[in-house]
Formats: structure tokens, sequence, C-alpha cells
């Protein structure tokens, strides 16, 4: 796996993914950026989301579950000093489907928290206490 990280102009950078997708990082204008991409801890904090959501979804479909929707909120906490690593981390999932069963989904969430995820995974290695919970939401 692979990635280019190129500036451009002030605090803002072009990334690039080895897959070809690009994505814009910046920081806030009191830091010399102006305030048009994702900051670098944001972008840690979207993909932990996102590959956790990834297993999940995964995961269920596997099953058979019929889901509509699949949401992962991501909250964190940073250390006040430098540097400002995340300390804590909390993915809420919201999943909705039809006819889900509160186990499945429990065993879905376990399995990317102790197995698949890799991301929240490597960050709990490195001491971030990383939290989970979800809740059901039928569909019509």
């Amino acid at each position: 796996m692979q990635a280019r990280v190129k500036w451009t102009d002030g605090r803002q950078f072009l990334a690039e993914s080895g897959s070809g997708h690009s994505v814009v990082i910046d920081g806030p204008p009191d830091h010399g950026g102006r305030n048009t991409g994702a900051r670098p801890m944001e972008m840690l904090l979207m993909g932990t989301g996102g590959c956790s959501a990834f297993d999940v979804l995964n995961i269920l479909e596997k099953a058979r579950a019929d889901v509509t929707d699949c949401v992962a909120e991501v909250n964190a906490e940073r250390a006040d000093t430098t540097p400002s690593v995340f300390t804590r981390i909390h993915l809420h999932f919201i999943v909705t489907g039809r006819a889900l069963r509160e186990k499945q989904v429990q065993r879905a969430v376990e399995l990317s928290a102790d197995k698949y995820c890799s991301a929240s995974i490597m960050l709990a290695g490195g001491g971030v206490d990383i939290t989970h919970s979800f809740e059901i939401i039928a569909a019509d």
C-alpha cells in the first residue's frame, strides 16, 4: 500500500492513494491553512470509522442480514500536550435494517473491534482506549 502527499500552498496538501483517489488536507487559518480540507488527525479518525463500518457491514451482509443503512459516529479525545495524540475513541454504529437481531449486530461490532479493523486495532495497540456501541433502527 502506498500514498503520495504533495504540498500545494500554505498548509494545504493533496493526498493521493495508491488506488488513485485524492483528498485535500489542510489546516486552520491560525496555523497557516485556509480550511479547505480535513485536518490530518480528522483523516485518521475518519479512516478508523470507515475501516470499522466497512467490517460491520461486510459481516452483516455475509450473515444475510437485511441492512439498509450503516452509520459510524466517531468521537475522540486528544492529549492536552504535544504530541496531541488520541487518548480515547468511541465508535457508535447506527444500523438500520429489516428484522435485524441484536446479537448479530453486536457480534459484527465485536468482530470488527477484536479481529478485523486494522486501524482501530493498531490505535488500541498504541495505547488509545477504544470503545464501541451500537443501536438498531427498524427499516420500514
